[in-house]
């Protein structure tokens, strides 16, 4: 694609990047069959190839408008077009630059200003949102069906291994406890916590990491986004300096994705870029940690579950991640009967803050998900992310569980549950 970009981007990093991307892209369309906006609302502006050409034409000088801004807020950033894509071109990067620009440019409705604003302010914020969420709780059947469907029971979080100088593990990592997840969900990590303590590995947190920055970035502050990069990466730094932690474990998908690009976005911080690439590089999915301990799983767990589970991959791990098969693998060496459903590479319409932004089309993918997870006949849906976790149980009576949680019960049977 033949670029010309206007005088106030083209000689700056995020313009050289997006011509980069932008020369990438061969018109071929592909992307527009696996992205879920399109299939919905058959407008090529809601699709990649369109929302491409949108940001094209700001990033060459023309004046955008609110309409534009609507076909870009409408992009769930699933990243399977990204998949998809013959030529590799870097779609989620390109968006996050064309919204900056267009964020800039076109004044939002005083509704939407006030909405976003909430969002960026109080969800990544555990000191106000895990007292606000369990009085939401306790006050759930009086409020709307919205407010109950993201107001979901959370499962005690039960016992974490407690570790003394009798009882040392050698091998030690990270794990990020995240903004909204130690209230929607305590029990993921102490979950991961008990799991990687019965494979001789112990689970550090470090006090003063907090939302790995995709809520405040993905709102369109990316300055406070990457604020909350680099808080964490002062939080990190002196166990990954004094070599004492392995690896940086993430157990919300959508985390990991952003913690791995930490890198590319602070690369041109003098202070943080170094320690910004490293950090990437310790990060891994648990499903990247689970699979050394397969043999051990299928040992201590032959034959203890029965049940028979839905598998549903979050975007941000199959497409933002590119992992694919690992979860699955780790299960069916547990010994569990897992199936991926129809149409596995779709969202299910989580995707961050875009269920309370944009309900109606957010509704309507998970209500597709949820059909063609009931078809596998489960008993339970696991998952990887926790906002996909929550979007699904709004609408089904079949427990959405993390999959560690899955493995955890039947490691130790007076878990929580």
């Amino acid at each position: 694609m033949q670029t010309n970009l206007a005088d106030f981007i083209k000689d700056t990093a995020d313009g050289k990047e997006a011509e980069a991307i932008l020369r990438a892209c061969v018109h071929c369309g592909f992307c527009t069959a696996t992205c879920p906006t399109y299939q919905l609302l058959g407008d090529e502006l809601d699709g990649p190839r369109g929302r491409i050409y949108l940001i094209k034409q700001v990033l060459e000088g023309a004046e955008p408008t609110r309409k534009t801004q609507l076909h870009l807020d409408r992009c769930l950033t699933c990243r399977n077009c990204e998949t998809t894509c013959p030529s590799g071109v870097k779609y989620g990067r390109l968006v996050d630059i064309g919204r900056r620009v267009v964020e800039e440019r076109v004044p939002r409705p005083l509704k939407d200003r006030v909405k976003r604003s909430t969002l960026k302010e109080f969800l990544p914020r555990t000191a106000l949102f895990k007292p606000a969420f369990r009085a939401g709780q306790l006050a759930r059947p009086l409020l709307s069906k919205a407010l109950q469907d993201k107001l979901q029971p959370a499962r005690s979080a039960g016992a974490w291994p407690e570790f003394t100088q009798t009882r040392p593990h050698a091998r030690k990592m990270l794990v990020l406890e995240g903004c909204v997840q130690p209230a929607m969900a305590p029990n993921i990590n102490a979950a991961t916590a008990r799991v990687l303590d019965a494979f001789g590995v112990q689970l550090l947190v470090a006090p003063k990491a907090g939302c790995c920055g995709a809520v405040r970035f993905h709102l369109n502050d990316q300055a406070a986004g990457l604020d909350d990069m680099r808080r964490n990466i002062d939080a990190w730094w002196p166990y990954v300096e004094g070599g004492e932690i392995e690896a940086i474990v993430m157990t919300a998908s959508g985390c990991g994705v952003t913690v791995k690009e930490y890198g590319h976005h602070l690369a041109h911080d003098e202070a943080y870029a170094a320690k910004a690439g490293r950090i990437a590089m310790l990060t891994r999915d648990l499903s990247e940690i689970l699979p050394e301990f397969e043999e051990q799983l299928a040992a201590k767990l032959k034959g203890k579950i029965t049940k028979r589970v839905a598998y549903h991959p979050p975007c941000t791990l199959q497409h933002g991640q590119q992992i694919r098969g690992k979860v699955e693998g780790v299960l069916r060496a547990a010994g569990v009967d897992v199936q991926l459903c129809a149409d596995s590479h779709l969202c299910c319409g989580s995707a961050g803050t875009y269920s309370v932004l944009h309900p109606e089309i957010a509704h309507e993918l998970r209500d597709r998900k949820l059909a063609n997870l009931a078809a596998t006949r489960p008993d339970e849906i696991v998952s990887a992310n926790i906002g996909c976790m929550t979007h699904l149980q709004s609408g089904t009576q079949t427990p959405v569980t993390h999959w560690i949680e899955l493995l955890d019960r039947a490691l130790d049977p007076g878990a929580a549950s």
